[in-house]
């Protein structure tokens, strides 16, 4: 929708450029050929550019805004009614020119985000029921379960599992990661990205409506229409410079009892892009920083990200990897670490729970043969017993295994475990096979990534994590964060965030439904959006598509980046109409010359607002 508005009003804008431009040659050449006519040319190019200004500002007023625009009527009727049709042509042709330039300035501005709308599905390859025949169906009738085909070169339309074998996938569109990610038969495949391997079978795990995609486009449409607080700051400034022309305009009339003074003053000081330029700079800041994979909502939390003095993470899925991997396994005597795992990993097949996914893939990493379990019985919460190669195999908590042992020295083995890891413990026809060490490994790039945090402005940061003391000490100790603090709850984070806001403002960084009343609370909440859950990404302003968190170091550099520039299109682009309307007011510019001036300034400004592009 906001792409065929863009076009329409880039249609309209270079149909009123080329009456003007039409009635400028004309006059111009009437003129020279000392042909009566000129005048009449010039205002035919200055009367259709100012009816359509004037509907414009009708519904500008109607909504309750007040803009530059009115300057730019004003200008181009005091030179009709004073006889200097000409000079309202300039201001015709440079308006409309200008108008064109703002429409094609902020289409680019918004090419990344934008480009994100035009790659959702529309349809699915389903299997029907249980057999191999496929019906194409809209991706709105796709629920949790469903098996869909995806082919060659097809973007994904709902989030699943891989069904079997490996996925290759672009996910560049979600994390402008160029290197295609290879997923495992069982690993999560997020929607929007594009299928470049082989065919596969993806298990639907969430509606359309619910997919990650669907989210992200979503939260960009709501982003392309925000308004930011420096834009809205733009308008206050604009009303004070609307008054500013008309008073020295008024002045420069009453001293000199000439109208060109007038004339001149007013058509210097328009159209000044102002209440353009920044937004522009603000959407396109936005647009680099989704090209990296973190999307801002709105232009508002972009200014909120550029004056972080503190940023707050969780631990676990932010710093950490989240997901509980084999660090160590401690065989006893008369088994090998090999043969622990297997035996493990056979039997967990037979189970749901995270610590039987950490075993499974520990297993496939070091490519062991699993053999199929029977006769499995899991105590929910406890651990797993089944046979194992005609082998009685018990998998599960220190205690839980314990209590069925007859044999082996199971304490030799716990004296073994790091204090801060989690443990598994594994016996064979009753005596204790091993200890099986899992640990949530902190992020390879977190540190870097943290030290980018400082490079870029962020002075304090905080860990707050709900795990124990010892282990959030021991993390933040190995990141060389400012204060780690453990065992809070949700409440408790929230009350980290409003006392840390009483520095500065607080970016707080987390990814799961406990981390959300925290993100919210905070001046600028980021959701780990890649893994991250739902209510996380709801309560956040900024949502990282990408599972890293060195892009977010760089979104505050792009945030303090455009910010600045917006502020120099603020004040550099007023001061210089300053400088001109004052030069016109003391006869220094003669209309025609300011106008060509003043468009000179425009194009400048907005010019430089796209900077915030590169």
């Amino acid at each position: 929708m906001l792409r065929l508005w863009l076009l329409a009003k880039a249609n309209y804008d270079a149909i009123l450029l080329g009456i003007a431009l039409l009635g400028l040659a004309l006059g111009t050449a009437l003129f020279f050929s000392g042909t009566v006519g000129s005048a009449i040319a010039w205002s035919a190019g200055t009367v259709p550019v100012l009816v359509g200004l004037l509907v414009q500002i009708a519904r500008s007023l109607k909504r309750g805004d007040v803009g530059l625009d009115i300057v730019a009527a004003l200008s181009m009727s005091a030179a009709l009614a004073f006889g200097e049709p000409l000079a309202g042509n300039v201001v015709a042709l440079m308006y409309s020119g200008g108008q064109l330039l703002e429409t094609f300035a902020a289409g680019r501005a918004r090419q990344e985000m934008t480009a994100l709308l035009g790659r959702v599905a529309r349809t699915a390859m389903r299997y029907a029921g249980t057999g191999t025949a496929l019906d194409e169906v809209p991706i709105t009738e796709i629920v949790p379960g469903d098996r869909l085909l995806i082919r060659q070169g097809e973007v994904l339309p709902v989030d699943g599992h891989v069904a079997g074998g490996r996925a290759q996938l672009d996910m560049s569109a979600l994390t402008g990661e160029s290197v295609p990610a290879q997923i495992l038969a069982g690993g999560e495949a997020l929607s929007g990205a594009t299928l470049v391997g082989a065919p596969l079978d993806l298990v639907a795990t969430r509606p359309a409506a619910e997919s990650t995609y669907a989210g992200i486009v979503r939260l960009v449409e709501a982003a392309q229409n925000s308004k930011a607080p420096m834009a809205r700051l733009a308008d206050r400034y604009a009303m004070g410079f609307l008054g500013l022309t008309v008073s020295l305009a008024g002045a420069a009339w009453i001293a000199t009892a000439d109208p060109l003074r007038a004339l001149a003053v007013l058509v210097v000081a328009t159209p000044c892009p102002l209440i353009l330029a920044v937004p522009v700079a603000i959407i396109s800041g936005m647009s680099r920083a989704a090209r990296i994979g973190v999307l801002i909502k709105s232009g508002g939390m972009l200014e909120a990200l550029a004056r972080v003095k503190t940023a707050i993470f969780d631990k676990t899925g932010t710093l950490t990897g989240g997901q509980a991997a084999v660090t160590a396994i401690h065989a006893a005597r008369g088994f090998s670490e090999a043969e622990v795992l297997r035996l493990a990993a056979s039997l967990d097949q037979a189970s749901g729970h995270v610590v039987a996914e950490a075993l499974l893939k520990a297993a496939a990493e070091r490519t062991l043969v699993l053999s199929p379990p029977r006769d499995a019985v899991e105590t929910a919460g406890e651990g797993i017993a089944g046979i194992v190669d005609e082998r009685s195999v018990v998998v599960g908590g220190t205690d839980f295994v314990a209590s069925t042992l007859t044999g082996g020295d199971f304490a030799a083995l716990s004296h073994a475990a790091p204090a801060n890891a989690g443990t598994v413990a594994v016996a064979v026809d009753g005596t204790v096979a091993g200890l099986i060490v899992l640990q949530d490994s902190v992020r390879a790039d977190a540190r870097q990534s943290l030290e980018a945090f400082r490079s870029a402005g962020i002075g304090r940061i905080v860990l707050a994590s709900g795990d124990r003391n010892d282990i959030a000490a021991a993390v933040g100790t190995a990141l060389g964060v400012d204060l780690a603090l453990g065992q809070l709850t949700p409440t408790d984070k929230v009350a980290v965030v409003k006392r840390e806001a009483a520095s500065g403002p607080v970016m707080m960084v987390g990814d799961g439904v406990n981390d959300a009343p925290a993100l919210a609370a905070a001046d600028v909440g980021v959701a780990m959006g890649a893994r991250g859950t739902a209510a996380s990404s709801e309560a956040s302003g900024v949502v990282l598509l990408v599972d890293a968190l060195a892009p977010l170091a760089r979104a505050v550099v792009i945030a303090k980046r455009t910010r600045r520039i917006a502020m120099q299109s603020v004040f550099v682009g007023l001061s210089l109409s300053i400088a001109a309307m004052v030069a016109a007011a003391l006869g220094l510019l003669p209309p025609i010359q300011g106008a060509l001036l003043q468009e000179v300034i425009d194009v400048a400004v907005i010019l430089n607002a796209l900077r915030a592009l590169s």
